[in-house]
């Protein structure tokens, strides 16, 4: 997803030398951050992706003028990317979990990874300034597309997506029950 230059950019510049100015603790404190845990890396790998993304649009998009849109062709545009094969509707195996052979259908981001993906864009989106009224991670077209892809990908691989049941509490179920059967005085 991210070539080695920007996985240094993310990295941040604990790898450079030297640098003057300052004195103190505080200067010390910069050259030795607390490393940043797997989950905040990769927040921040991808962050600078997504930026690296709008750049490179012609003519370049400003964070400020992102919106779902950008967002979505984003994630399309990581499909080249992906290892998940999905099955074409007119394929053999469409709906086959495990084909036994090979087939032409694409290779794709698999749900979950996309799903992860928003997930963390949407929390650096609003670390880095954004407001979450106007993050476009959050958007109901995001949610509706992904919400797509793990539909189109479950059957391709003919499991379907089952969401799963809370399951209720006995005793409160009756409780409800019992006080909703006597009026209140």
């Amino acid at each position: 997803m991210s070539s080695s230059k920007g996985k240094d950019i993310a990295e941040g510049s604990s790898r450079s030398g030297g640098g003057g100015g300052g004195g103190g603790a505080n200067a010390t404190d910069q050259q030795n951050p607390p490393p940043l845990s797997r989950y905040e890396s990769q927040k921040r790998r991808d962050w600078n992706t997504f930026g690296q993304y709008l750049r490179n649009q012609r003519p370049p998009v400003a964070l400020s003028q992102c919106h779902a849109n950008h967002v979505l062709d984003f994630l399309r545009y990581l499909d080249q990317f992906g290892k998940t094969k999905v099955h074409l509707q007119g394929c053999v195996y469409f709906g086959q979990p495990e084909p036994p052979s090979p087939c032409t259908c694409p290779l794709k981001q698999a749900w979950g990874s996309l799903d992860a993906l928003i997930g963390r864009l949407r929390a650096a989106y609003e670390e880095n300034g954004g407001l979450p009224e106007t993050n476009p991670f959050a958007s109901g077209a995001i949610r509706l597309y992904l919400r797509e892809v793990r539909d189109s990908q479950a059957k391709a691989r003919g499991i379907p997506y089952k969401k799963k049941k809370k399951k209720r509490n006995p005793m409160k179920a009756s409780d409800d029950h019992q006080s909703s059967s006597f009026p209140m005085q």
